[in-house]
């Protein structure tokens, strides 16, 4: 038996406990709903988007098969790696909705069609995705030899000052999104588009969080508090002030809207044409991988040196 496929007799990492225990428990859930009775969730009638029923059984299997699997090989499987992010990815897409909902919560609003139930089984899905995320990173981290404790690969003396051009080419992209997003809004006109709580609390978002974002995230002014800020003029920005809404939003607009275009493919109905569905919704998804690109730049740029590896 080669060493990639030996099973080491040693006992399972805490990070794979975890996710098989979400996956008994969570998978457990679904499993009831789907051979038993669902509940309605209020007035949007579902929880997880596309993936329900026996698919939202199957991915909480797969997750729980995956964590085993990446705590036991013990080299590195690019297809094994690619595999659980694909699964991760799709659970977080599963729980799109959960994005409006978060948005909502910010601006002390939850929306005609908020649903607690359907809310608290949302969070459980993405729970489930992070701690996927967490093992399939951990096994990287194992298996290529990166750093354990910051996950560098690249050698010293490698770092950078200066933004990547791709990355300010993907923030001006996504103000671009933005733009094309609302300018699309303006040609159908503003009194039919859906203004529920939820989705109003998310354009404001958007509109406050869709141009300063992405360019602060590539330009000096995003490292450093510029002079026209109250007390803080001067001082260096903390990576997560700006990491945290950049991963965050853009991994959720991508998801959200992802599964939307999926949707709009299948022929869901909807009052709006098909054209301002996809120019809308492909304007939003330039928008979320915009930020995703930038956010990853700013990160590799701006990260301290380790104190375990000295990169």
């Amino acid at each position: 038996m080669t060493t990639s496929t030996r099973i080491v007799g040693r006992s399972l990492h805490g990070l794979t406990y975890a996710v098989l225990g979400w996956a008994v428990a969570y998978g457990g859930v679904r499993l009831a709903w789907t051979v038993g009775e669902a509940p309605e969730f209020g007035r949007l009638g579902l929880d997880l988007l596309g993936f329900t029923g026996w698919w939202s059984v199957a991915l909480c299997v797969a997750a729980g098969g995956l964590a085993v699997a990446l705590d036991r090989v013990a080299t590195w499987r690019p297809a094994l790696a690619g595999l659980a992010w694909t699964v991760a990815g799709a659970l977080v897409a599963a729980a799109a909705i959960l994005l409006p909902e978060l948005v909502g919560f910010l601006l002390f609003t939850v929306g005609p069609f908020f649903d607690p139930l359907a809310f608290v089984s949302r969070l459980a899905c993405v729970t489930g995705a992070v701690l996927l995320a967490l093992a399939t990173a951990r096994y990287q981290r194992r298996t290529r030899g990166d750093c354990p404790a910051c996950c560098r690969t690249v050698r010293p003396g490698t770092r950078r000052s200066a933004p990547a051009g791709w990355a300010r080419w993907a923030a001006w992209a996504a103000v671009g999104g933005l733009v094309t997003r609302f300018a699309a809004q303006f040609v159908v006109g503003f009194d039919r588009v859906d203004q529920s709580a939820s989705l109003l609390g998310l354009e404001i978002g958007l509109v406050l969080a869709g141009v300063l974002l992405p360019l602060a995230l590539v330009y000096h002014w995003g490292e450093v508090w510029p002079g026209w800020v109250p007390l803080l003029a001067g001082r260096t920005i903390p990576r997560p002030v700006l990491l945290v809404p950049g991963f965050g939003l853009g991994a959720g607009i991508v998801a959200y809207f992802g599964m939307g275009m999926v949707q709009v493919t299948s022929g869901s109905h909807s009052e709006f044409s098909d054209a301002f569905l996809w120019v809308a919704m492909s304007a939003y998804l330039v928008i979320g991988l915009g930020l995703l690109v930038a956010s990853t730049d700013y990160h590799l740029r701006n990260r301290r040196q380790c104190g375990t590896c000295g990169r």
